[in-house]
């Protein structure tokens, strides 16, 4: 049998193709293979660098021959060509494994069931003010495969989900915040709370005395498990009550306050906060703490805390029609998630929800869809469950298979003064190619009225 000692990359999405144009430029010869259909764009990134692939489908033989494999986090250990290559005893790496190798700039990572990508993007903000070379990437926009390959950065901020910290072994933060552990994707961990726990608190390892945690106070998994594992890092706690703390962030009369060696050395009113609501101060404490730890100015800090503008996708307000509001939260593909959007909202709402359910626990929200919503459209091919688990709740539940058939469902049972907010609470890949996808189309059917 032919031997390919290369490395393969699995995936020729953004994680992929970044991590194949990095593997290129440092002189290993690649392989890159898709199940499924490689996107044109990212083709043509392949054939300009001249890197062999292959789409829908796998050649097995090859694969597990390989040196190392790189595997999108789409990918699930379950996949066949992933037992083949564990079977095989071949490494499996993640694209964050692999281009760490290939810098020396300081890592910043966030991780949490909720609120991972506003504190990403709002920390990305506050350093670029500062003028510092900061690269915004991990689970989402230009993969940092690509960045380190096309133009390397001084400091990094990386949303990393469970998926990408389940194939990463040696990396090593040197700033980890931790936000929230609350049960998600537990589809992908055969069901089990604990292997989603175990796989979110890999963002700690390889840490030590020189390294440091920001994590959330109020949560007790995460405070359980830091009291377990007893790690020997720097610790800086934030909450929402007041603490007497050498290092963290607290809430005290009204000001979020952050203290460093036990002085206080930042302050600001919540009012002034740009993202309000309870979940937002979480991420404006984390993304505050990281500053003042990276010797960011005050002045820049409370600059951008109070003009940072929030992602696509996140509690988006669409616009109204007829005095009916219409919010996009698409990228609430969890129970936690949809529960801070159900709380912050004050008018009746119209719920649109459903789609590929990873193991919700539909109790932890009961109280509240009772309180807040009079009506659910259920957006998915098997709404099942949310009739079973609501029917008892609200006056009523509809069935829509398409965002156009939502919108116009839930605008014909709205009222002026409720609020439309769409936020699913499952995945979204039933109907739609991705939750942006999903959250595009419910923009444009709401402009469509």
């Amino acid at each position: 049998m032919k031997e390919y000692r290369e490395i393969v990359v699995l995936g020729a999405a953004e994680s992929g193709t970044g991590a194949a144009v990095l593997a290129h430029k440092k002189g290993y010869k690649v392989f890159v293979s898709d199940s499924g259909t490689i996107k044109t764009t990212y083709k043509n990134v392949l054939t300009h660098f001249d890197i062999d692939f292959e789409e829908e489908g796998h050649d097995l033989q090859r694969i597990i021959t390989a040196g190392e494999v790189i595997k999108s986090p789409g990918i699930p250990d379950e996949a066949p060509v992933i037992k083949a290559l564990r079977e095989q005893k071949r490494p499996v790496i993640s694209e964050i494994e692999f281009a760490a190798r290939f810098t020396s700039a300081k890592t910043i990572c966030i991780t949490g069931s909720n609120g991972k990508t506003t504190t990403t993007l709002l920390l990305g903000h506050i350093l670029k003010t500062a003028g510092i070379r900061v690269g915004i990437a991990g689970n989402m926009g230009k993969s940092f495969a690509w960045q380190v390959a096309d133009d390397d950065k001084d400091v990094y901020v990386l949303e990393l989900s469970s998926f990408q910290l389940d194939n990463m072994y040696r990396f090593k933060a040197d700033i980890a915040v931790l936000l929230n552990i609350t049960p998600d994707h537990l589809d992908r961990y055969n069901y089990k709370f604990e292997n989603y726990i175990n796989s979110k608190l890999r963002i700690l390892q390889n840490q030590s005395k020189n390294e440091t945690v920001i994590f959330n106070a109020d949560d007790p998994v995460i405070v359980s498990e830091l009291g377990k594992r007893k790690p020997e890092i720097k610790l800086f706690p934030f909450s929402l009550h007041p603490m007497d703390v050498e290092n963290g962030a607290f809430m005290k009369r009204n000001e979020l306050i952050i203290k460093k060696h036990n002085k206080k050395t930042f302050d600001m009113t919540l009012e002034q906060l740009a993202l309000q609501g309870k979940h937002n101060v979480y991420n404006s404490m984390a993304a505050g703490v990281a500053a003042k730890l990276m010797e960011i100015r005050n002045e820049t800090i409370k600059q951008c805390l109070s003009d940072f503008q929030n992602i696509a996708h996140r509690l988006e307000y669409v616009g109204s029609v007829h005095g009916i509001s219409f919010i996009n939260d698409s990228k609430a593909t969890n129970i936690n998630s949809t529960w801070y959007a159900l709380e912050s909202i004050l008018k009746p709402v119209v719920w649109i929800a459903g789609g590929i359910d990873k193991g919700n626990d539909y109790k932890l929200i009961k109280s509240l869809v009772r309180e807040k919503v009079k009506a659910i459209v259920c957006l998915g091919i098997d709404n099942q469950k949310l009739h079973d688990e609501f029917g008892d709740d609200v006056e009523l539940i509809v069935d829509a298979d398409s965002a156009v058939a939502a919108v116009n469902a839930a605008y014909q049972i709205a009222r002026k003064g409720d609020t439309v907010l769409m936020s699913p609470a499952c995945a979204s890949f039933d109907l739609f190619e991705n939750y942006e996808d999903r959250g595009n189309q419910f923009k444009q059917a709401v402009r469509n009225l």
